[in-house]
């Protein structure tokens, strides 16, 4: 019996060994799915965008200042060293100046990180950060994927991690996920119309930290719930008056 116990015991630390020295992107990742207008999957996962696999992921930054980089940690930071330094080099250089919802789409390098294109959005600087704002940011982000007829989008805000703490994580994803749903959805009617190149939109992932993930949750599902009732109140008339 005790030579039973003791082995499982070992079987046990090993386990715990083997998890404990896997890669994070190789661990279970916590996430939670809800469905949204117009048959759009909204995930909250619990990812840094240097690690989703995804067509299209969207970062945000501020303008640059060098008492703004001085406060910059986690998410950005390694974002950044994976692509060897090229966001930090055009936000110095103000090839990339972040203006109000300015936008530049790198490809990433191969073996730098796992996304395909990486949209970097401009928040101005950072008295400027509203909420309005931050429902063109998701507008912004939408009609990219659009443009690019790309079906599942990764969002990462960063702006936590760049050291502003303005307005609530949960504030912020309600206006990302609420501008980006009213978005799609003129993208459909425009496309029923036939003055939209067709395009769906399947998955749009919100990414959150740990400390942030069920705050993250509940912010979409009001999110949702607020799309939800500004697109009973749009007009079903058609867009063009020429019809």
């Amino acid at each position: 019996m005790k030579l039973a116990y003791r082995i499982s015991c070992v079987v046990v630390v090993l386990a715990v060994s083997v998890t404990a020295s896997l890669p994070a992107d190789a661990q279970e990742v916590k996430e939670k799915a809800l469905d949204a207008p117009n048959e759009v999957k909204i995930k909250v996962r619990m990812e840094g965008p240097y690690t989703a696999d995804i067509p299209l992921q969207i970062v945000c930054y501020f303008k640059y200042t060098p008492e703004g980089v001085k406060r910059m940690s986690g998410a950005p930071v390694e974002l950044d060293k994976k692509l060897g330094g090229v966001i930090a080099s055009l936000r110095e250089r103000g090839e990339f100046a972040a203006e109000r919802l300015d936008t530049l789409c790198i490809t990433p390098p191969k073996g730098s990180i796992k996304a395909k294109a990486l949209l970097l959005i401009g928040l101005g600087s950072e008295d400027e950060l509203s909420l309005k704002l931050l429902e063109g940011v998701g507008r912004a982000g939408l009609r990219e994927a659009a443009t690019r007829g790309v079906k599942r989008v990764a969002f990462a805000p960063l702006i936590r991690d760049q050291g502003n703490t303005k307005l609530s994580t949960g504030d912020v994803e309600i206006a990302v996920v609420r501008g980006m749903l009213l978005a799609y959805d003129t993208d459909k009617r425009l496309q029923k119309e036939g003055l939209a190149t067709p395009f769906t939109l399947d998955e749009w992932i919100v990414e959150a930290g740990p400390q942030y993930f069920d705050e993250t949750v509940t912010a979409v599902e009001k999110a949702i719930q607020q799309a939800t009732t500004a697109l009973k109140d749009r007009s079903a008339e058609p867009l063009s008056r020429s019809k």
